[in-house]
């Protein structure tokens, strides 16, 4: 039984606690919020903390699980590890490549696990979208997108992100992971460009964005998300894997909304098109929701713990894909295009 502790308590944090809780694998010894949560009925029991120090210190948990705003995730981290807990985090892993590496370096130092919350890696659209990709072979053109068309409590949620985080980096982390399993190659240069939309977030922050990422081996992608109540749902969700032998590409129901949680994560259908050859669409309706997506996360984690996984890729590609988004934002301050140190991920 693997006792944990969750820390951050908002849609990711709950439904983390609730895979936690159905699951014969953990033990929740404890939640921590700052502020009282509204928790559905299957969390009331637990007890909720508001000192993260203090609960660390009293419970001595095996794992932490970190889903609270960007900015704290590397300090709460290390923090954990250095308390002898193994740590799931949600992503992005760190608001900079320093903390990143400064938490990778710190879960190989202590030999605590560190796992980062891409949930896409516990997709099977996702999983057979990547494993289909490699198959076709690169270099690859990577076109991906998620704009969200939020209003009321998405938008205030989306705001509250935005004090910390942009969009092309807050979801980009996913997408740029996505890349970096299908390419073993390493990221080399970032273009991003983005506009502020709203007046009702900070000057210097933007809630549309898009960037172009070169990989060492060739390959090119292009990422774009944009939050708010302006935003178009029209192609909303574009994910489409081009190599010089074909494409496979995500396909979405008609009636998906763009603010809905679940509709990032669910597929409708998978298209495989090989040139020369033809296409084929594969069914891939009878999929996991966003809750079920966490149970599976969770049992991976379990895994990971108990069967001493090697995470070293795992822990590369969270960098990897960090630093593009990083360079990406960077870039669309600068108007300038961001060259980066090719480390494989």
């Amino acid at each position: 039984m693997i006792r944990v502790l969750v820390v951050g308590l908002g849609n990711m944090g709950i439904s983390h606690a609730l895979a936690y809780h159905h699951s014969p694998e953990f033990e929740i010894v404890g939640l921590v919020n700052r502020s009282a949560p509204d928790l559905p009925e299957a969390l009331a029991g637990y007890p909720v903390a508001t000192d993260f120090a203090e609960a660390l210190a009293r419970l001595a948990p095996d794992l932490v699980c970190v889903a609270t705003y960007s900015d704290s995730h590397a300090d709460l981290a290390v923090a954990a590890m250095r308390a002898g807990a193994h740590v799931f985090v949600e992503k992005p892993l760190a608001t900079s490549v320093d903390d990143a590496r400064r938490v990778v370096e710190c879960a190989t130092e202590t030999g605590r696990k560190l796992v980062v919350g891409y949930i896409l890696r516990h997709h099977p659209s996702w999983q057979r979208l990547i494993a289909q990709a490699r198959a076709l072979g690169g270099p690859y053109v990577f076109r991906l997108n998620l704009n969200q068309q939020s209003s009321g409590p998405t938008w205030q949620v989306h705001k509250a992100l935005m004090q910390t985080t942009p969009p092309i980096v807050d979801c980009g982390v996913h997408y740029v992971d996505v890349m970096c399993q299908i390419t073993d190659a390493a990221p080399v240069e970032v273009r991003g460009m983005g506009l502020r939309l709203s007046d009702e977030i900070a000057p210097d922050m933007y809630n549309y964005g898009h960037f172009q990422v070169i990989f060492e081996d060739g390959s090119c992608g292009w990422y774009e998300a944009g939050w708010g109540p302006m935003m178009s749902d029209t192609a909303f969700f574009v994910k489409d894997v081009i190599s010089p032998r074909g494409a496979v590409s995500i396909r979405m129901a008609e009636d998906a909304r763009s603010d809905d949680i679940d509709t990032h994560t669910r597929t409708a259908s998978l298209r495989v098109h090989r040139a020369g050859i033809g296409t084929q669409d594969l069914d891939m309706t009878d999929e996991p929701g966003h809750q079920q997506l966490c149970d599976a996360q969770a049992g991976f984690v379990a895994r990971a713990i108990g069967g001493d996984l090697d995470l070293t890729r795992h822990m590369g590609d969270a960098v990897a894909s960090l630093a593009v988004c990083l360079a990406a934002d960077e870039s669309v301050r600068s108007g300038q295009p961001v060259t980066l140190t090719p480390v494989r991920p």
